[in-house]
């Protein structure tokens, strides 16, 4: 639990990190996650010598693999852009909608059923970002991209059956060569900023990765020891953290319409949890469970 709780609390604090980062743009930036994080995790594969683990995936994985860092690389890309560019309460509704955007890949790719209730607290979370479109002004996309993005990492994610440690070296790793190589581009153009800022800056891109990876591995520890359901109430924790960094921190403002489509997606998401709780067991006189429901709504992994 104080694993899972630590992962979120730093993902939620993710947007007082990234500023410190300029004047490099979310492209170098993201790079420099990349080839860091890879560092690190050679580093903790060096350590725990499990290499072999690493060359012995399999093909299918691999192609998995690759997919999944694509998607996540897109996911970073875009919150490091919406995050440096003062658009925090727009990064912080992707993470809010994602899980029910996690909902609908379930029922499309894994055939999962929702019942009535889901039905409709999903579809008022369409109605929310309808009204939140108006409240922009324009359509939430980096939050839809945000969402999406990290949904259908999930969904790969999901059907990779790979020990998280070995799969996240995997996803930086198949992913490393373009990172570099945009990072040498960068430096050769002198569009790059890892060496002309002082030390300091070069020191604060390179610990981008080790910030990268430490709440991924503490997330993988507290998903495979505490229950599923739990993981999914204290992501929560995110856009909560998110969003009030962008309030009380940056200074962002949010106008009534704006707040009546956050106190939607909100409510289209408590509702949502509700309806997935399996009912009590019925008792006639203290004989066996009768008419006991076993669907306790969609796997969210």
């Amino acid at each position: 639990m104080l694993a899972g709780v630590l992962a979120y609390t730093l993902w939620g604090f993710f947007p007082a990190f990234f500023p410190l980062l300029e004047p490099a743009g979310a492209v170098e930036i993201v790079g420099h996650r990349i080839v860091w994080s890879l560092v690190v995790m050679a580093i903790v594969l060096t350590a725990l010598r499990r290499w072999r683990e690493l060359w012995a995936i399999d093909r299918a994985s691999w192609a998995r693999i690759t997919g999944a860092a694509v998607f996540i690389t897109a996911n970073w890309g875009v919150y490091v852009y919406a995050v440096n560019s003062e658009r925090v309460t727009e990064a912080a509704l992707g993470y809010t909608i994602n899980p029910l955007v996690s909902v609908i890949l379930g029922v499309l790719v894994f055939r999962e059923r929702l019942n009535r209730p889901q039905v409709l607290a999903v579809g008022l979370a369409v109605v929310a970002v309808g009204v939140l479109t108006v409240g922009y002004g324009h359509f939430p996309y980096l939050s839809v991209i945000l969402a999406l993005s990290f949904g259908l990492y999930g969904v790969l994610k999901k059907k990779l059956r790979v020990d998280p440690v070995i799969g996240m070296t995997g996803e930086v790793l198949v992913i490393a060569p373009l990172a570099l190589a945009l990072l040498v581009w960068l430096g050769v153009t002198g569009a790059g900023t890892f060496t002309g800022y002082g030390l300091g800056h070069s020191v604060l891109l390179a610990t981008a990765g080790l910030v990268t990876v430490v709440p991924l591995l503490l997330f993988a520890v507290a998903a495979q020891r505490i229950p599923l359901a739990t993981v999914g109430m204290l992501q929560y924790i995110v856009p909560v953290l998110q969003m009030a960094w962008g309030l009380l921190a940056v200074g962002e403002r949010l106008d009534a319409v704006q707040w009546v489509g956050f106190a939607l997606i909100w409510v289209a998401v408590i509702a949502f949890t509700l309806a997935g709780r399996a009912p009590r067991p019925v008792r006639l006189g203290g004989s066996s469970p009768v008419g006991v429901a076993t669907y306790t709504g969609p796997d969210k992994s």
